[in-house]
């Protein structure tokens, strides 16, 4: 059976929490209308501005160090684990990035350096809106390039399951008139009211309530509800010796993993991770940044080796609102800045690079004398993903006034 778009409420999604207070009388086999052979697509956004001149390193490049006297990645020497991971002879991971290497020389990672938004704004709110909605500059645009990407590929046999956020609420990119769900935990899974919102950090700016989402969806929502319930992800185990960490960033990448392999119409997913503005003590090879970089690279990494040969379907790509300043502050961390890098990882990817048009690091490269120059647009990046391996040919619509020509393309998928 088909399960109708009538479920879902305009402009938004229905989050969910738990699913203790249910009732289980509604039984209603769905699989038939899940599409498991379709292309496949995971967004991360790292909320807070990620370093990515520490993340994937310019070792080649001798400002670098000139900029960077006490948070700087030593360059590469062997034998030495606090020192940069040799890509190419120019770039190179850092140390805590390691699980990634096997992934990139089996040429399924890719790296794009100096991408970014082309708006100056160093607001992080403004910054996070202008990435999500894919209109750089624009205010008012109404939903975000992720729905329009879903509504410009419309599919009547979907499920309520194509396109899911792995959080407490429908992020600005989900938001739109394309069916999309929140779903914080799979474990718990309920519906809350309309006067609930989300705390802390930026997720609270992105925060939507949901009034009037209880009104009108009916039986409907909970069809959707006890699909989830047949997946039993209590008894969930990873395979190929995947090993997630044990965080939220970790539970959701598994939880993707999960709803992939379930089959329920999953085609698009969601997630995001936080605490990324070091404005202070970032560190270099340790520190708060290798921290969370650790976190990053192994999550990566055990949802590549969990999902095996199904990653032939699957791109992954990563994004955050701006880079860094290329100088270190006096408190040993770095400010807001401009260009950042991006991770793309899949089987349709040509991996085993980094893309970079190097705008270079000494004084009048970086853009207001300050930040890493961006040279490449993320709609480019993200359109290529779009267009060569989700086959959405409706660019125009997914980021409009922008010139998304495929002669343009880094070349970064496979065609």
């Amino acid at each position: 059976m088909n399960i109708s778009r009538r479920y879902f409420i305009k402009n938004g999604g229905l989050a969910m929490l738990g699913m203790a207070a249910l009732p289980a009388f509604l039984q209603r086999a769905v699989a038939a209308s899940a599409t498991p052979n379709k292309k496949k697509m995971v967004v991360l956004f790292q909320r807070g501005a990620m370093d990515g001149l520490n993340a994937v390193i310019p070792f080649g490049e001798r400002n670098y160090y000139n900029l960077r006297p006490t948070i700087a990645i030593p360059e590469p020497r062997p034998g030495n684990a606090d020192t940069v991971i040799d890509l190419d002879g120019f770039f190179g991971l850092h140390p805590s990035l390691a699980p990634l290497m096997p992934i990139y020389q089996r040429r399924e990672l890719a790296i794009v350096h100096a991408v970014g938004s082309p708006d100056p704004t160093r607001s992080h709110f403004d910054a996070q809106d202008f990435m999500e909605s894919g209109t750089p500059g624009r205010k008012a645009t109404d939903d975000g390039w992720l729905n329009r990407a879903m509504q410009s590929t419309p599919d009547e046999k979907a499920t309520p399951f194509r396109a899911v956020a792995f959080g407490p609420y429908l992020p600005r990119t989900l938001q739109g008139t394309a069916p999309a769900v929140a779903i914080p935990d799979l474990k718990q899974f309920k519906m809350y009211g309309p006067q609930q919102t989300v705390e802390g950090g930026f997720e609270a700016m992105y925060a939507q309530t949901v009034d009037q989402a209880l009104r009108g969806v009916g039986h409907e929502t909970f069809e959707a509800v006890d699909q989830l319930k047949k997946i039993n992800p209590e008894k969930y185990q990873p395979e190929n010796g995947a090993a997630y960490p044990k965080n939220r960033f970790g539970q959701s990448l598994m939880e993707i993993a999960e709803l992939f392999k379930a089959d329920v119409g999953l085609e698009v997913a969601f997630l995001d991770s936080g605490g990324w503005d070091h404005h202070i003590n970032e560190g270099g090879a340790q520190g708060q940044l290798a921290n969370l970089l650790r976190d990053l690279g192994q999550g990566i990494a055990a949802f590549h080796n969990d999902m095996g040969d199904r990653m032939s379907d699957v791109v992954f790509v990563s994004m955050s609102e701006f880079g860094r300043t290329a100088r270190e502050n006096g408190n040993r961390g770095t400010d807001h800045g401009h260009a950042n890098c991006m991770f793309v990882m899949g089987g349709d990817i040509k991996g085993g690079r980094v893309y970079s048009r190097w705008p270079g690091m000494s004084e009048g490269q970086l853009h207001d004398g300050r930040d890493l120059a961006v040279t490449t647009d993320y709609r480019s990046v993200v359109g290529e993903i779009l267009s060569r391996h989700m086959r959405d040919e409706n660019l125009k619509t997914v980021f409009p006034g922008f010139a998304n020509d495929p002669k343009q393309f880094l070349g970064v998928v496979n065609t």
